[in-house]
């Protein structure tokens, strides 16, 4: 070999070689979790299983409920008429209670210091008066104004009118202040954001605040609607032929107490599950785009 040249051997070091592949059933097996056995969890559940089957046994076998007399008056008209006028009442109370609530909470937010004033006044009473001492107030109240217009007040208020007017006054206090928080859980910038943009009012209402502020009021107003839903047995004190009502007649001629209630229980489960459902939907869908979204 010339003089000056080197061989590449003798100044380059070979490449270190990859460690030989090994089969991976040579490989020593990795150490095998076991959680740990949850023995006070299964006995709770098994115990709260066996209440349960106790209880249900004790409900379907007890003779004292009359499940003959129960499937008697399930679909009877009257009870059934009864129902209608329920479902009826929650869904009229509901609507002029949000209606009304929403134009309390709108003056709650507002820049004009009477109508916030007006506005808290209004949920602070009617917030603290029970609703069967609002039914019974206007259920008397032709002893405060025997006529109104000039026609007495008896011919102009009957039993159903006044518990319209009564549970509405009483639901949108409530009302008020769920679209007020669900206002104010959108965040401010998306408004400074749609001013920017050149929207109305109207429209920043419309597109922007309403949309978003749905995610906060939906889940209270279900709630609100189930609960006026039960609600609404207590206007069979004034007379109003709700659904107890109605079970309460069939009782009093037969002396059946307990079947004819539990007819009314089973058909405010029914009307209360069938909500709930509702619900469910409504809250996916307006939680779409958001990190709650199914």
């Amino acid at each position: 070999m010339p003089s000056g040249t080197f061989a590449p051997s003798d100044t380059l070091t070979k490449a270190p070689s990859a460690p030989p592949s090994r089969d991976p059933s040579e490989l020593p097996d990795a150490p095998r979790i076991v959680p740990r056995p949850r023995v006070g969890q299964w006995a709770a559940a098994v115990a709260v299983l066996a209440l349960l089957a106790l209880a249900v046994n004790s409900v379907v076998r007890n003779e004292a409920f009359q499940w003959d007399v129960v499937a008697e008056y399930f679909t009877s008209a009257s009870v059934l008429r009864g129902l209608g006028l329920t479902l009826w009442l929650t869904a009229l109370v509901m609507a002029l209670g949000f209606a009304l609530g929403a134009l309390l909470a709108m003056a709650r937010l507002s820049a004009n210091p009477v109508l916030r004033a007006v506005s808290w006044a209004y949920v602070w009473f009617f917030r603290s008066m029970p609703i069967l001492v609002q039914l019974l107030f206007w259920f008397n109240i032709g002893a405060l104004y025997p006529q109104v217009f000039g026609v007495k007040t008896v011919d102009l208020l009957g039993p159903v009118t006044i518990a319209v007017i009564g549970l509405t006054l009483h639901e949108a206090a409530y009302a008020a202040e769920v679209v007020r928080g669900g206002i104010l859980s959108v965040d401010r910038g998306q408004i400074e954001a749609a001013q920017s943009l050149g929207l109305g009012r109207w429209r920043r209402w419309r597109r922007i605040v309403l949309p978003q502020a749905m995610r906060s009021i939906v889940p209270p107003a279900g709630n609100m609607l189930i609960g006026t839903l039960k609600g609404t047995s207590i206007v069979s004190v004034i007379a109003v032929q709700d659904l107890l009502y109605s079970v309460q007649l069939v009782y009093h001629r037969t002396y059946q107490v307990i079947p004819l209630l539990m007819v009314a229980t089973l058909w405010y489960v029914v009307v209360t599950s069938v909500l709930s459902v509702g619900q469910y939907y409504v809250e996916r869908h307006y939680a779409r785009g958001s990190e709650r979204a199914r």
